[in-house]
């Protein structure tokens, strides 16, 4: 891969997010699974979201893209009955097909690529067969499925990921008979659990909660519709630290109302000292000011932490990360990645079990960092070069068309210099 060098410049201006990567997943599902013609907009071609549209028309979906509008026809899904269904490195399209295929009784193999093949995917192996839906696996990818998926009572581990019990919210209604889903652990992300099903109640679909759990009733039917995806919260912490660090930037496209999980950010940012803002219109404002170590539990907003731990790189004090051990078993070892990216640079960084201790430094140095392949490793520590003192460059980074193509366009907008070292 080729590498990108990132020079230290303040960022100042207005920005608009991608169209969020959970709710486009969620939005085209729903939309392939109802019985006509949906338009979705706006959609970013990531690599994730092509995953999710790749394997839909491989069930029998049939989806186009004109600019930024994306039509989904979900008359003829699950028409076909055997396939294979490639993944890319997309954890929520594998957790949120697979029990979506075992509900259209169809036969298929799950593949995928670089880390994806070894993250967990226990959690279903462990229930689906309990319900009519046979898994032949050696531990991860491949997996094959047979056999339709019945209804009834599926008790689930929550803590391990929420992509697992959106994947059976989206597929239990499909079945004839109703389901519970019953936690046997605390659920952690939950606002991406509230996100699926407030998603799934657009597109004409209900779900119940119960004391440990959620209610499923059968038979029910998504309905087509026009679906306005908004803006991403996840990729907004990459803005939020470079104007932390140094600069002043206005992100129009959020909504403050949002069910992402990692809205969290906002009140993060705010405590860490950064003065935030916003206007009768939504705009989000994040300027520089002094800047304090903190305390952050980091279970629900797992994403958040490496762009997190640049910031508080450049607090005064000392920031305490917990809550974050679900970061090993990502594209990479995030932890461990974010320990070895911002060491190299200067900073005063260790790891423990579950998260990182960082004690704040007045300036890091520039110098070269690993990426990981990681894309959130990568816009993470580009934005560290916003407190450098000299250039940082950094390998992977091609990762970031996973989720955010356009990243190093909008630092340039912003009046960042990045530029390309090929490889």
């Amino acid at each position: 891969m080729n590498q990108i060098c990132v020079e230290p410049r303040s960022l100042n201006g207005t920005v608009s997010m991608p169209p969020s990567k959970s709710a486009a997943h969620r939005a085209i599902i729903c939309a392939a699974l109802a019985k006509g013609k949906s338009v979705l907009r706006p959609v970013t071609l990531s690599n994730d979201i092509l995953a999710t549209i790749r394997c839909m028309k491989a069930l029998g979906a049939e989806i186009s893209l004109e600019g930024d509008k994306l039509t989904v026809d979900g008359t003829n899904t699950f028409s076909c009955q055997n396939v294979t269904l490639d993944c890319g490195e997309s954890g929520s399209t594998l957790r949120f097909l697979i029990p979506l295929a075992a509900a259209g009784g169809v036969s298929a193999v799950f593949t995928g690529h670089g880390k994806l093949p070894e993250r967990p995917i226990g959690v279903l192996t462990d229930c689906l067969p309990q319900h009519g839906t046979q898994c032949l696996t050696e531990g991860g990818l491949p997996l094959r499925i047979d056999g339709a998926l019945k209804s009834g009572t599926f008790s689930v581990a929550g803590h391990i990921s929420s992509q697992f019990i959106t994947g059976l919210l989206l597929s239990l209604p499909l079945l004839k008979g109703d389901s519970e889903i019953v936690l046997t652990s605390p659920a952690q992300s939950v606002g991406y659990i509230d996100m699926t099903i407030d998603v799934m109640k657009d597109f004409g679909v209900n779900v119940t909660a119960t004391p440990d759990g959620w209610h499923i009733a059968g038979n029910q039917h998504y309905q087509p519709r026009t679906y306005t995806i908004e803006g991403d919260w996840s990729q907004a912490a990459f803005f939020m630290t470079a104007a932390a660090l140094g600069g002043r930037i206005t992100i129009d496209n959020l909504n403050p109302d949002s069910k992402q999980g990692d809205k969290a950010c906002m009140e993060i940012y705010a405590r860490f000292g950064a003065k935030i803002s916003v206007n009768e219109q939504g705009h989000i404002t994040i300027e520089h000011d002094q800047l304090k170590g903190i305390p952050i539990y980091a279970a629900d907003i797992p994403d958040m932490v490496p762009a997190l731990a640049v910031t508080a790189a450049f607090c005064e004090g000392t920031t305490v990360i917990t809550g974050a051990e679900r970061l090993r078993i990502k594209e990479c070892d995030r932890l461990a990645a974010m320990r070895d990216g911002l060491s190299r640079l200067g900073a005063d960084i260790r790891e423990t079990e579950d998260g990182l201790i960082i004690n704040g430094v007045r300036k890091l140095r520039g110098g070269f960092a690993e990426g990981y392949n990681d894309h959130r490793i990568v816009m993470s520590l580009a934005v560290a070069s916003v407190g450098a003192s000299g250039n940082i460059t950094l390998s992977d980074m091609e990762s970031i068309n996973k989720s955010y193509p356009d990243f190093f366009n909008d630092i340039q907008k912003l009046g960042g210099k990045a530029y390309v070292i090929m490889g």
